[in-house]
């Protein structure tokens, strides 16, 4: 397996992305590591909410199924699998990969990393600098909270040689930093080395948005056989400088545009982007695109991590009420204009409803609601009414008022859809580093 550069591929870059380029990667990709990162912050709290219904849930619910379609081969060809698919339950992850495994006839050894959550160390009087009020002022009710913990985290976890590794809330490129600071032993204070890491795992982060999925707009910006874009990987050499690319025979396309683009995603400012691992400054990166869907990737570099690490708090978002039904022909967005008007009109004055209603006309303005007027000619608009609210009945009331335009008018109405579900909201907040405890414990089947 292991030669001269480590070779890490990227199984999931969210909760619910594809399985079958996974099991490519872990078939042909002769990787060292596959990483699957599946955490964002209302997927965590979700998870929260899952595990207070049931002890035994929280995790990721496409766990086996992901766990099946790769580990027999990972296994085969010694690819050690990362993940954060623990989610708010890493342990009783480990268990159902443990069973996964047994029904497959294998045996593994799960490192098990804990010590993200926080929730104990959230109080009314932590402040919430995005809202600028403590959690007793926002009158939300605390789901769970969980520190993004960084490469040191895992460390301990390969240390002991397992199959698999499954954590909870660890920043998305500490997840392919940790397995490279293990192989090459990297210092965690050698910020050069770890900044150059650190760009590698955020360009492999997201899966498909370096092989062109993202990148896509047609006709400026073509990528060929989409449908079967294939994930990425990278080469690894001991200085952190990589080359980036995928599969042969796979669609898709990674080319200086693509890295690009996914080298500044959700950057902030390339100069100093923060991780728990450390500051990495991407100002200088340097690409070179040799064809055939290879770019080399070096200049990044770093200086001193943050002293406080960043937190989720999740708290419960009461319902969310969504429901949609389309006009069509002539004058259809005037008509759908006069529905949404009365379905605000009804739910005020009838049902004494002062929660914010959230009315688009999609195909109008359903992204960018009132931010943009301009007139618009269409025989064909979407209304979608939605609403957040603590009352069950009052989100159930909203449904029923756009199911009743079907007869109460205006003409030319249908296809009614609509729901309720439980929501989260989220805010971010910092904790000293000193005060997170993480542990690792290796369960073997």
């Amino acid at each position: 397996m292991a030669g001269q550069v480590v070779r890490i591929g990227a199984g999931a870059g969210f909760a619910g992305d594809r399985i079958d380029p996974a099991r490519d990667l872990a078939e042909r990709g002769n990787l060292d590591y596959l990483i699957f990162e599946c955490l964002a912050e209302r997927t965590l709290a979700y998870g929260h909410l899952q595990r207070a219904q049931d002890s035994a849930r929280g995790y990721n619910p496409l766990l086996e199924k992901r766990l099946n379609a790769v580990l027999p081969a990972c296994m085969a060809y010694g690819t050690t699998i990362v993940t954060n698919m623990g989610v708010a339950n890493p342990r009783a992850a480990a268990y159902v990969a443990i069973e996964a495994a047994r029904r497959m006839g294998l045996r593994i050894r799960v490192a098990v990393v804990e010590g993200d959550d926080v929730t104990a160390r959230i109080s009314d009087a932590t402040f919430l600098p995005e809202i600028g009020r403590t959690v007793g002022e926002s009158g939300l009710r605390l789901v769970g909270a969980n520190a993004y913990l960084g490469a040191e985290a895992i460390l301990p976890a390969l240390d002991a040689e397992p199959h698999l590794v499954i954590t909870g809330r660890v920043a998305d490129p500490s997840l392919f930093l940790a397995p490279l600071a293990h192989r090459y032993g990297w210092k965690l204070d050698d910020w050069a080395t770890l900044g150059a890491g650190t760009a590698v795992g955020h360009l492999l982060e997201c899966t498909t948005q370096v092989t062109g999925g993202y990148f896509a707009d047609p006709p400026y910006k073509t990528v060929p056989n989409l449908a079967y874009v294939g994930f990425p990987l990278a080469e690894v050499d001991a200085d952190g400088s990589a080359v980036i690319t995928k599969l042969e025979r796979t669609g898709g396309c990674v080319t200086d545009l693509t890295v690009k683009e996914q080298l500044l995603y959700e950057v902030h400012d390339p100069s100093a982007y923060l991780t728990p691992d450390v500051t990495a400054d991407f100002s200088n990166v340097r690409l070179d695109d040799t064809g055939g869907d290879r770019v080399a990737v070096s200049g990044a570099t770093g200086r001193a991590r943050p002293d406080r690490l960043k937190a989720i708090v999740g708290f419960d978002g009461g319902f969310l009420a969504e429901a949609e039904f389309s006009y069509a022909g002539p004058g259809a967005v005037q008509r759908a204009q006069l529905a949404a008007a009365i379905v605000e009109e009804r739910m005020r004055n009838v049902h004494g409803c002062d929660e914010r209603i959230r009315l688009d006309l999609i195909g109008v303005n359903a992204l960018h609601a009132t931010a943009i007027r301009r007139p618009v000619e269409t025989q064909d608009v979407r209304l979608r009414a939605a609403m957040r609210t603590g009352s069950r009945d009052m989100a159930q009331t909203l449904l029923s008022e756009v199911e009743s335009l079907w007869v109460a008018g205006p003409a030319g109405g249908g296809g009614y859809r609509g729901s309720v579900n439980a929501s989260v909201t989220t805010q971010a907040v910092y904790v000293g580093r000193d005060s997170i405890e993480t542990k690792v414990e290796v369960l073997q089947s």
